[in-house]
Parts: C-alpha cells; structure tokens; sequence
C-alpha cells in the first residue's frame, strides 16, 4: 500500500551543498541538518540524526510534479479538529478499521464495493452489537457470499470492537480518545490500537485513522524507503526505536513547514517520484 510510486535518489544520502535554486515559485537554499531526538527517544539520548530540511523535500517534490501549486493539489488531505473527531460514533470508527483491515492484502476496490454488505452484515458495526457475536453468528459470516469471507479478520472485528469501547470509556466515546491523543506522539496511538485490538499493525490503523480525518503519516513503501535511505531510522520502522525516530523527524519537518503530518507524508513520497 504506497500513497505515490517511485524511485528513491542514489545520490539522497550524501548531498554537495547547493547553490540558490529557483523553481519559478519561491527562491531557496537547501540546507542539510542534524538534529538530536533524545528528547524523543531516552535510550537513544546521545545519538544525532542527519536529515534534510523539509525546505529541500517540498523543493525537490514541486520540480517533479508541476510546481508548488500542482504539488498542494496532490498532498491536500482532509483533516479534522478535535471537536470533529470527538463528535464521530464508536461505531464508524470500527468501521473504519475494519474496511482497512479487510483491504490489507485484497484489492481496495473490491472491498470498497462491498461496503455496504459489510455494514448490513456487521449491524452497522455498532460495537455493543459486536460483543453479542457467538460462535454461530461468526460461523454465518463465514459463509456470507455477499461480503469477503476470511475468518480471522471477521473474528478480529469483536475484539477490535471491545477496543474501541475499552480506549473511549474513559473519555465519553473513542473519537475523544483520538481527539485527546497528542499529535506528537502518532506512532504511540498506533501502538495502543495494535495492543488492545487484533489484526491492526503495519499500515491499517493509520489508514483507518486517516480516512475519519485525522492527521497522521503513513510508513508507505515510498515513505519508509525514503526514511531509511536517507539515514533518519537506523532501525526497522515497525521497532519501537524506528517509529520514535520517525516521529520526531515528521514533529521537527511539521515545524518547519507548518504543513499537516498527512501533508508532509505525502510530500516525502511525492519528493522520490
């Protein structure tokens, strides 16, 4: 699952400084820095990260895709604010992490085809209802033709559903629970679904997050090859060490471009292609 397709630079780890480039839309020098995260990763206090600065990516991702406005258009993403993300049902939120979960590994479009057999089948994923699925009823979806029928995913949706009442109790419902999250701290959020829920690692709980508005990158091919070609995780990015690296590299980009997590994503895979 890839936000854009392309080929990362052979020349991306070692840059010569350059000179003053002008794009037609803004004028800069691209500058190459290193930041210390210790204060995101303890165990990792001493160690220093070399990094583009986000100026150099977006300049990169323009001349490569039309110019500054051509590039806004492929990276706008839809983002909601807390009050948004607060007021959205339990129920659409396992909705939504069921559709990412039944698209791993299946063609999107299929899925997305089906959707509404899934909600007819699923009583419209109200988490309550889910808890009441016995072994008969898993068995029915099991032979339900009208949605994709793969036992482990259609018994994960019980667990996942007890996930999201568990998260959002304290909170008064699970879009508070997100609401409340800090934007910091996304891979901590991903961690947290993945701990309660079944089946939500790798890339379906940020897509599922995404899709109901919230602001988080994704660990993409593009944007994982970027992120490991260019030295800023020096460790597997599903590692707890990995994804605290990326995170404090997606905080510090985020302040220098004030573009949203989804945006800056984006852009990295954008700036490869």
């Amino acid at each position: 699952m890839q936000e854009v397709r392309g080929s990362i630079p052979r020349s991306s780890t070692k840059f010569k400084k350059p000179q003053s480039t002008d794009y037609g839309f803004f004028r800069f020098k691209p500058s190459l820095v290193f930041f210390t995260f210790g204060a995101h990763n303890e165990a990792n206090s001493n160690e220093t990260v070399f990094m583009e600065h986000f100026d150099h990516i977006f300049a990169r991702a323009c001349a490569r895709h039309g110019g500054e406005a051509a590039l806004r258009r492929l990276i706008a993403t839809p983002v909601l604010g807390p009050a948004e993300l607060a007021a959205i049902p339990d129920d659409r939120w396992l909705s939504s992490f069921t559709m990412s979960l039944f698209q791993s590994g299946f063609v999107w479009r299929v899925i997305r085809d089906k959707w509404p057999d899934f909600e007819r089948a699923f009583f419209g994923f109200d988490p309550h209802k889910m808890l009441l699925l016995d072994e008969h009823h898993l068995e029915r979806l099991n032979h339900d033709p009208s949605i994709v029928r793969h036992a482990k995913k259609i018994a994960a949706v019980p667990v996942n559903a007890q996930m999201v009442l568990t998260l959002g109790r304290e909170h008064g419902g699970f879009g508070a629970f997100v609401a409340n999250w800090p934007t910091t701290d996304m891979v901590g959020l991903w961690q947290q679904i993945r701990r309660h829920g079944r089946l939500l690692g790798g890339n379906i709980a940020p897509y599922a997050l995404r899709r109901l508005g919230v602001d988080t990158f994704l660990f993409t091919g593009d944007v994982g090859g970027y992120l490991q070609h260019h030295g800023v995780v020096d460790a597997a990015l599903g590692s707890k060490k990995g994804m605290s690296q990326a995170q404090a590299a997606f905080n510090t980009w985020r302040e220098q471009s004030g573009l949203s997590l989804s945006e800056i994503s984006k852009t990295l895979a954008f700036s490869i292609g």
